[in-house]
């Protein structure tokens, strides 16, 4: 082979090196990509936004005026052997709801946070209603949060309408004020408005069951009179069924009402700066 031609080889194998080492970079850069947009498609639907549109809150607790509100820690909800457990139960263990809820009321009565639960429960005359929405047919037909009359506690002990024994502690301590009970959704119909504004409470540390439905309830009818609510996102949990998932549902209404969203961590160390 001649110079000419030994030149000739060098510069097609040149060539042809480059074009696979670009072929290679290609199919690097295609893969990353791949990944890249596979990271994106994983990412949990509950993260929050990378560039969130809404403003951060400032919501700053003052001790006085500040008091944590739970919804419905009832074994209905809570337990494994709960009625509703089939719907919630994934949505519980995904947010880890009961034990941030153990977290949350083990950092309130420390600090000696006035603590109010608000709870659901349905009497036989309830169950005489001549219309219902489609949650209340089915909680209705379930026997959910059911009890046998508003005066006494036949069969309330280890029933659905009981709290979940876990939590039952922080409730039964002689402190804790229980509300008359919600009917539908949110405190409209019980007294619980009437007995934080009793404590002159107007901050409100919001958490319970279940995120869609009754704690967001409590969460846009406190804010109407005047409240300052910060919902413990983690601290909740919803169904999820073919119609929809609950909890994806409420995350995204909590980020545009409420006046702060926490985790469980944030709302502990708030909590704990309170003894200080």
């Amino acid at each position: 082979m001649n110079n000419a031609e030994k030149q000739t080889v060098q510069r097609r194998d040149l060539i042809t090196g480059g074009a696979i080492a670009a072929a290679g970079a290609a199919l690097i850069a295609a893969g990353a990509s791949d990944a890249q947009a596979q990271s994106r498609a994983s990412r949990s639907p509950y993260a929050d936004p990378a560039e969130p549109a809404l403003p951060p809150s400032n919501m700053t607790l003052t001790r006085g005026r500040v008091a944590l509100v739970v919804i419905d820690p009832q074994n209905d909800f809570l337990a494994e052997t709960g009625v509703a457990w089939g719907v919630v139960g994934e949505s519980v263990r995904e947010q880890n709801t009961i034990e941030n809820l153990e977290r949350i009321f083990r950092a309130a009565k420390a600090a000696d946070l006035p603590t109010f639960i608000s709870p659901h429960y349905y009497y036989p005359h309830d169950h005489a209603w001549r219309f219902e929405g489609a949650l209340e047919k089915v909680m209705h037909s379930i026997h959910m949060f059911d009890r046998t009359g508003p005066l006494n506690l036949d069969g309330f002990a280890n029933s659905g309408a009981d709290w979940l024994p876990r939590l039952r502690p922080f409730i039964a301590d002689g402190k804790t004020v229980v509300t008359s009970p919600h009917k539908m959704y949110g405190p409209e119909t019980n007294d619980l408005v009437l007995q934080l504004r009793k404590q002159h409470i107007d901050q409100i540390i919001l958490a319970g069951m279940s995120a869609n439905l009754c704690v967001e309830s409590h969460m846009r009818e406190l804010a109407e009179q005047g409240f300052e609510v910060a919902v413990v996102r983690d601290a909740t949990a919803a169904a999820k069924i073919p119609d929809g998932d609950g909890y994806l549902a409420a995350l995204i209404n909590f980020r545009m009402m409420a006046n702060a969203i926490w985790r469980t961590s944030e709302a502990v160390e708030r909590i704990n700066a309170l003894r200080a």
